[in-house]
């Protein structure tokens, strides 16, 4: 049964903005980067020599205690039993090298040092403070063998020891404070000076999670150590620069181009600085960001059963995750459900006064999400702020700058749900600011060469996927067109984007997207995204749904030169062909058929991927089946081709 809300009730015919960009987005400004490098960062007169203050005083501990008595009873302890801290030692120096060890390390300082502020226990003191020492003598702080010192290591673990030099200073012998100041001081001035511009590098990814993560532990450290450091207001200008930057340059619309699995990981990192930024300094960076839409990407990401996710970009191991295998589920489903870090959106929707946030922060919390750092509910949660219901988040949207659009027929688990993507890699604004900001660097690695790619969830299943997380992506892996040999991009190392004309993928763009409780029509343009040589002048894809369950793609496709043309949709099982017709094999939830010209063929088997290898060596990863792909053919090559594949989805199961 289709359900629809009654918000959704009348059709919306949503058209694109122009190409060119219109006097008020001119007019947008965006300050020059040395100007925000000079800034000068001052603490609110009343935290000047006080300790705690980077996020909580003394007294809002104090409010804390109370929560955690009370209408945070149940999640917090639930924190307090499951501390890593109080599990066992800490890995010895000079530090783990095995994938994000040592930034677990750095959560677990963290919250141990908040559960003793809290709970003011002997055994948490004792066990914040022999994990922190362990910490500061860890060498190098990261990889041995990829970006020693200044990578997301070193930021979680400033971060940590940052707040837990913070919050346990009035515990600590002046050795210890001595020690603890001394290796922050050090990783704090080596993050610092690869983060500010010079002779050998001027350019930055102010939006890639490489540089915002580190540039936050950089801010925590430098707010703690004011008053003490005498570089603490130099390194905390230059973390205000990047995240001016980053809120500034992501889009607005609130879609994060890197996927879903680098917002989980990525998004609280700059809630970490917004926080501490407006706590230690009175100054905010909360509506230059994206966080008010948040929740329309978080609750339309998110599958009908709550535990998967469109999976667009460098998102987990496609076909591999849905079935709960591969290397990655223990991290991703600790405990069975998904570890979303959705408890972030308690501080957005705490901060915001948005009740709507609040409704999506709950939901997840009653599919059982859990985050990476359960202890920060008791600070972002507030009680007292009651949630929208769900039926006022719409059940189609359409994220316009980012060039993504989501339709559900319902909230509820039952419900079928698609996603279409065709925009630039980080969306037509970035497209367009890029030459106002010639120290930035964009890094699209883990945004895919998907353009035109769709998403299809129905039956309880992925009806038609993705396959998540790859070494090298490219086009092939995606439901979108090969053309002469080429996908999308140049898709020779993992950022398939390096290389291309950024102010020419602004082109790459929906043009129409009607969307109805039952039906949608979507019209993109995407030959822009696929290189120069490909010698592609028109790709115009017709995307279209009608209910209950039935989906049309049409293509047409032009070229100035003969070239080969291959049409994919890949699935999370097998498919079957009989001529024209396909279908997942048993012939009752799924089947379809392309209108074949003579001598055209269907070809189907496995899909096989170059998997993420590890770290400074992503695209030498093992090959990896990721599901099945179904392809059409037409014969021979042209200077033109036209695709009208047609599919339905009907429901089985109970």
């Amino acid at each position: 049964m289709i359900r629809a809300s009654i918000f959704s009730s009348v059709a919306i015919l949503i058209l694109a903005l122009p190409v060119a960009a219109s006097s008020a987005q001119e007019a947008e400004t965006i300050p020059p980067f040395a100007q925000l490098l000079a800034r000068p960062v001052r603490l609110k007169p009343e935290l000047v020599g006080v300790h705690p203050r980077v996020f909580v005083t003394a007294s809002e501990l104090e409010t804390l205690r109370a929560r955690a008595r009370t209408t945070h009873r149940e999640d917090w302890q639930k924190v307090l039993a499951g501390l890593p801290a109080l599990a066992g030692d800490p890995p010895p120096p000079p530090g783990p090298q095995e994938r994000r060890a040592q930034n677990d390390v750095a959560h677990a300082i963290a919250g141990v040092s908040l559960a003793w502020a809290v709970e003011r226990r002997p055994d948490l003191l004792a066990a914040a403070k022999k994990w922190t020492l362990a910490a500061t003598s860890y060498e190098p702080w990261g990889y041995t063998y990829n970006k020693p010192i200044v990578d997301l290591a070193a930021g979680h673990l400033l971060y940590a020891i940052g707040w837990a030099y913070d919050l346990l200073w009035p515990e600590l012998t002046s050795e210890e404070r001595a020690l603890i100041r001394a290796s922050l001081e050090r990783h704090a001035a080596l993050v610092h000076e690869y983060f500010t511009p010079s002779a050998k590098r001027g350019r930055f990814e102010f939006t890639q999670n490489h540089d915002f993560i580190p540039t936050a532990g950089l801010a925590v450290a430098a707010l703690a150590l004011m008053g003490e450091s005498p570089d603490a207001e130099k390194w905390a200008a230059t973390a205000y620069a990047h995240h001016h930057r980053a809120n500034q340059l992501l889009s607005p619309d609130g879609y994060y181009y890197e996927g879903i699995e680098y917002w989980i990981f990525s998004a609280p990192w700059l809630v970490h600085f917004a926080d501490a930024w407006e706590h230690a300094t009175g100054e905010s960076v909360w509506e230059l960001g994206p966080y008010r839409n948040w929740k329309l990407y978080v609750a339309h990401e998110l599958l009908p059963n709550g535990q998967d996710a469109f999976d667009f970009g460098d998102a987990w191991e496609g076909p591999l995750t849905r079935a709960r295998r591969g290397e990655e589920i223990g991290r991703l489903y600790p405990g069975g459900t998904l570890e979303s870090n959705a408890n972030l959106l308690y501080r957005v929707a705490a901060r915001l006064r948005d009740p709507e946030t609040q409704a999506v922060a709950d939901r997840c919390h009653a599919l059982g999400h859990t985050s990476l750092e359960e202890h920060w509910t008791l600070l972002w949660r507030d009680a007292s702020l009651a949630p929208a219901p769900m039926a006022r988040l719409p059940l189609q949207h359409r994220f316009e700058d980012s060039g993504v659009v989501f339709f559900r027929t319902s909230w509820e688990k039952d419900a079928l749900a698609f996603a279409f993507k065709a925009g630039p890699p980080e969306g037509h604004r970035a497209a367009r600011l890029l030459a106002q900001v010639p120290e930035w660097r964009p890094s699209t690695g883990h945004a895919h060469p998907d353009a035109g790619s769709f998403i299809v969830w129905a039956d309880g299943r992925l009806v038609v996927g993705d396959t998540g997380y790859a070494g090298r992506p490219q086009a092939r892996h995606h439901n979108t067109v090969v053309v002469g040999g080429f996908g999308q991009g140049l898709e020779k190392e993992h950022d398939a984007w390096e290389g291309m004309d950024r102010a020419a993928l602004d082109r790459v763009r929906i043009t129409e997207a009607t969307l109805a409780p039952a039906s949608a029509r979507i019209v993109a343009e995407i030959a822009a995204a696929y290189p120069p040589a490909a010698g592609l002048s028109e790709f115009r894809r017709e995307f279209s749904f009608e209910a209950p369950g039935r989906f049309r793609v049409r293509d047409r496709l032009a070229t100035a030169e003969p070239r080969t043309f291959e049409w994919y949709l890949h699935a999370d099982g097998p498919f079957a062909i009989d001529g024209a017709a396909f279908g997942d094999g048993s012939g009752a939830a799924f089947h379809g058929r392309a209108a074949l010209p003579a001598g055209a063929r269907l070809r189907t088997g496995p899909t096989i991927l170059t998997a993420p290898g590890q770290p400074g060596s992503i695209e030498q990863g093992r090959q990896d089946q990721r599901g099945f792909e179904l392809v059409v053919e037409p014969p021979g090559a042209g200077r033109a081709a036209e695709f009208d594949v047609s599919f339905e989805v009907k429901r089985v199961r109970p």
